[in-house]
């Protein structure tokens, strides 16, 4: 646990505005990353950020100083993320949605590729490969976040690698890959 952030929790348990501001803008790019890839849009991953910090900020004091700050961070924008996704899913939509996996009139670059992709996965396969990948969580640690044994982790993060690369492939992006190359 780094001296830094014992110093910035008290503060912000002291109730500095100062402190709270350096808090929130010390997580918020990692806060907000996770949230955009979970949810993938913009405006609902600024909502859920702006909820995880109210929420991480009113329960800091439940925090246990021993351990890091940024997996219990994670913790809540990931649960936060997963209720707005259900609250999503419950909403009846007006419009149907088109199709992610067909042909599109113009080739995306890479970046945008996946995204597109990574917006098919089911949640939890969706919240696994964005920790491991683009957080650079460990498995134990993506295990605490979730609350799912390591096995289950690496099942997920398998299963998403095989749906990506499945997806991309569909849509002209990637090579064909036998499941040995996705491990």
């Amino acid at each position: 646990m780094s001296a830094d952030d014992l110093q910035l929790v008290g503060k912000c348990l002291a109730g500095d505005a100062a402190g709270l501001r350096a808090f929130v803008e010390r997580f918020q790019n990692l806060v907000f990353g996770l949230c955009l890839r979970m949810l993938g849009h913009r405006h609902d991953a600024e909502d859920v950020t702006q909820d995880v910090f109210l929420r991480a900020i009113r329960s800091l004091h439940h925090w246990d100083g021993e351990r890091p700050l940024e997996p219990w961070l994670l913790t809540i924008a990931a649960n936060r993320c997963r209720t707005a996704l259900t609250t999503r899913k419950r909403k009846v939509r007006s419009l149907v949605a088109e199709d992610p996996a067909a042909p599109q009139p113009t080739q995306l670059d890479l970046g945008d590729e996946l995204e597109l992709a990574l917006a098919t996965l089911r949640d939890e396969y969706r919240l696994c490969f964005t920790l491991y990948y683009a957080q650079e969580l460990s498995l134990a640690e993506i295990s605490k976040i979730i609350g799912s044994p390591e096995g289950t982790i690496k099942t997920w993060l398998y299963r998403a690698r095989r749906e990506l690369a499945q997806f991309l492939r569909d849509r002209g992006v990637a090579p064909v890959m036998n499941d040995h190359e996705l491990q």
